[in-house]
């Protein structure tokens, strides 16, 4: 396997996705298909500045070195862990999102993204996420997975553009959703 095979995201999803493909191809708010299913809860385990993973920084045309916000959160129904978020916004430049960004506490970013008509979504892309990939570990430690972590996760990314700033959403699920 080559170093662009080993980072890329994709458009079209293999068989194996079958399972998740509802999950990993929905165009609409997953916080809102979530709090449809029972009570949601959001956890925030981290926001502040961080360096990006190489493909988010190749996808956000940033600087492997530089500092962005990052924000991860657990996404939770009826107590369950589902959902990892992993969400990267450059610092430059400047505006309103960042401001947003920084006040949304426990709240949902996916609620903001899909109330204000501002925003527009890039196309949606996915991988299978293994050991090797840098989001995998803290994916399934969010996700309570440790005791028997999967071989793989699923995860889906997209870009959400407001004006000159955009944020990259990358959103990895737990097996406990294969089939749901």
């Amino acid at each position: 396997m080559n170093f662009k095979t080993r980072i890329a995201w994709r458009s079209k999803l293999p068989r194996s996705a079958a399972p998740v493909s509802q999950w990993l191809l929905g165009r609409g708010s997953l916080t809102a298909r979530l709090q449809a299913r029972g009570s949601f809860t959001l956890d925030l385990r981290y926001q502040g500045l961080a360096r990006p993973t190489l493909d988010e920084a190749i996808a956000l045309g940033a600087k492997r070195n530089r500092l962005l916000r990052v924000r991860e959160v657990v996404l939770r129904v009826d107590g369950q862990a589902l959902v990892f978020a992993h969400t990267v916004l450059p610092c430059r430049p400047r505006g309103p999102l960042g401001v947003w960004f920084a006040r949304l506490g426990s709240r949902s970013l996916g609620a903001l993204l899909f109330a204000h008509p501002g925003f527009a979504r890039s196309a949606i892309s996915c991988r299978r996420l293994d050991p090797r990939h840098v989001l995998f570990k803290p994916a399934t430690d969010a996700l309570q997975l440790t005791d028997v972590p999967p071989k793989v996760l699923w995860a889906r990314r997209s870009r959400f553009v407001f004006g000159q700033q955009s944020v990259l959403v990358t959103e990895i699920f737990s097996p406990a959703l294969h089939g749901v």
